[in-house]
């Protein structure tokens, strides 16, 4: 399956147009037109098809992250997750086993 395929069935599953998959790629800072877009969408052998490269896949998945689930929350330095001031680590127990007495 090419990325071609990929992009195709994901636009088709997820009933986006042209302009939806443009304003997706921008969201990652990705810049096409409609009629570059439009090249990827055509049959293998029409002379205008254009083989869709890993480059602009990667960048519409990433785009399709951001805009179903929204923009990545900006990390705070001094948050609690990454500082815990109660958190103290355990000492090691010794887990081997007891050594057995012997009848002399």
């Amino acid at each position: 399956m090419t990325n071609n395929d990929i992009l195709k069935k994901l636009r088709v599953a997820l009933k986006l147009r042209d302009d939806d998959i443009v304003k997706i790629l921008s969201l990652v800072d990705f810049r096409i037109s409609k009629s570059e877009l439009g090249a990827f969408f055509r049959k293998e052998d029409h002379p205008k098809y254009m083989e869709c490269g890993d480059q602009i896949l990667r960048n519409f998945l990433n785009g399709l992250v951001i805009h179903l689930r929204g923009p990545m929350p900006k990390k705070d330095s001094n948050s609690k997750a990454t500082k815990s001031p109660n958190f103290k680590k355990k000492p090691l127990e010794n887990k081997s086993k007891p050594q057995k007495k012997s009848n002399n």
